[in-house]
């Protein structure tokens, strides 16, 4: 079970009374999308639609419903300066209470959604490995850290799935379509075997190696002559993850960055 899937069942198991918040328009500049929910009770929220004015109107009238017994209300909210906020757009937000069939159906309302979440394989369990799996564990993501060294996976986050493995290589091989790949093992040779391997696929999201630009071009070289790596899928390699207009160098930061590079590479391979 998820950590989403156990704080869920503890929300439920505690507040008897819950009503489900659920935006089904949405028109112009919103806070978030259509089917974004959230669920109220009396002294606790589980999730979110946005935050902001617009949501403490939301929890304000589910809260009205729960102590009057109301079932069903729908609120038509103009994103405008007479609630105080300026995104400028509209939505309209049901709210209902949560009878016992929907309490039964929103643990596999919420473990459907993390099925739909894309995979992030982390090569390397040192400093800036754990540091990435912290980051990783916060976000709508199944990250795998792979490591030659069992001993440098001790410690990973709850939620991080790790593999031991001689062969990282045989990682890529056979994970998911459309996953994304950061390289940044304790051994050049094995992080350039490991990156041929996910640009060969040509399915990637991301993929990634921790360096320098003079890393990049040592792998680029030997890509092509060693692995018959063509310019195309060269293309697509990040060298250094995280950018490389910030200088700092902490793992914390480098995990950070690195971070939101990938969600923007899952972003622009599935822009819907």
């Amino acid at each position: 079970m998820s950590r989403m899937q156990t704080r869920l069942r503890q929300f439920l198991a505690a507040w008897p009374q819950v009503a489900l918040v659920k935006i089904t328009q949405a028109r112009g500049s919103t806070p978030r999308a259509v089917d974004t929910w959230m669920l109220v009770s009396a002294g606790a929220i589980f999730g979110t639609i946005g935050g902001g004015r617009l949501e403490f109107m939301a929890i304000d009238r589910a809260r009205e419903m729960i102590a009057q017994s109301v079932v069903q209300d729908r609120l038509d909210v103009p994103l405008g300066p007479e609630i105080g906020q300026c995104c400028g757009g509209r939505v309209v937000v049901e709210i209902a209470l949560v009878d016992d069939d929907l309490r039964a159906a929103l643990p596999q309302r919420i473990a459907k959604m993390e099925a739909d979440y894309p995979s992030v394989y982390v090569f390397g369990g040192g400093h800036v490995g754990h540091a990435l799996a912290a980051v990783l564990a916060l976000l709508p993501v199944h990250a795998t850290v792979v490591e030659t060294r069992p001993e440098a996976l001790e410690g990973m986050p709850e939620g991080i799935a790790t593999v031991a493995s001689a062969m990282p290589e045989t990682v890529v091989r056979d994970a998911e379509k459309g996953a994304a790949f950061l390289v940044l093992t304790h051994d050049h040779a094995l992080d350039f075997l490991i990156v041929a391997e996910a640009l060969k696929r040509g399915d990637a999201a991301y993929v990634g190696m921790i360096g320098s630009k003079t890393k990049k071009a040592t792998f680029s070289s030997w890509f092509r002559r060693e692995a018959d790596g063509s310019a195309e899928a060269l293309a697509q390699l990040v060298c250094p993850i995280g950018g490389a207009d910030v200088k700092d160098k902490r793992p914390e930061v480098i995990a950070a960055l690195a971070a939101a590079e990938l969600i923007r590479g899952f972003a622009v391979a599935d822009p819907a």
